[in-house]
């Protein structure tokens, strides 16, 4: 069985200096990646180039052993599901902006699978509310039903608990664990936490200057 996603070479020119260089990787079905490094390092750039958010200069990226060009770009965004840092809703209420990726497809869903997955994040009763009153915590679990309303296969992880307080982010980790669970997701989460990488990840990639520079089990890579 080959790798559920993988990069070959991946590489992307700023200006004409590499942002991310030549990087080669494998995460597993079901396994948490964690990619720790300094600011600047090119992390988030690596996440764009994951889901084709932006072009790789060289390189590709395979998702079980397809190259991710191959797909129409609504598929792939539907298998491979971004999480931001900020959760970017948009105006109106949690309903409207948990559903935005299948009305922009034709897709209608019921009140009734939009009420299951929000109580699945814990955010039951909420599908009228303005997103306007919500909590940081309870916008971050709106921009993840956002994204697992389309069931996708990966899910990529940009900081997504780094501006909130450590009650949320206690919810938001524990939410991404039951998640992981129950639907064999698998996961590349950008952290600068350590810790965090610690307690959520099966794996760890270093990154420094757009390269890889380690990779291999928590223990043993950032000790």
């Amino acid at each position: 069985m080959p790798p559920k996603l993988e990069t070959s070479d991946l590489t992307a020119l700023r200006d004409g200096t590499p942002i991310v260089d030549g990087v080669s990787i494998a995460v597993a079905k079901a396994e948490v990646l964690a990619v720790v490094g300094p600011s600047g390092a090119g992390k988030s750039s690596l996440l764009r180039l994951l889901n084709r958010l932006d072009e790789p200069t060289e390189g590709t990226v395979l998702i079980d052993g397809t190259d991710y060009r191959e797909l129409p770009p609504t598929e792939l965004r539907c298998r491979i599901g971004f999480v931001p840092q900020e959760p970017g809703l948009r105006n109106g209420t949690v309903a409207e902006n948990v559903t935005i990726g299948p009305r922009l497809r034709d897709r209608t869903v019921s009140d009734e699978a939009v009420d299951r997955l929000l109580s699945r994040v814990d955010l039951d009763g909420y599908a009228s509310r303005d997103v306007s009153t919500l909590s940081g915590g309870e916008a971050q679990r709106v921009a993840i039903a956002r994204t697992i309303i389309t069931e996708p296969e990966v899910v990529l992880l940009d900081e997504p608990t780094a501006s909130l307080d450590a009650d949320a982010e206690a919810r938001v980790e524990g939410l991404f664990t039951d998640l992981i669970t129950e639907s064999d997701l698998t996961c590349v989460l950008v952290t600068h936490d350590r810790d965090q990488a610690r307690r959520l990840a099966d794996r760890v990639a270093v990154f420094e200057d757009g390269r890889v520079t380690a990779v291999g089990d928590i223990g043993t890579v950032i000790a």
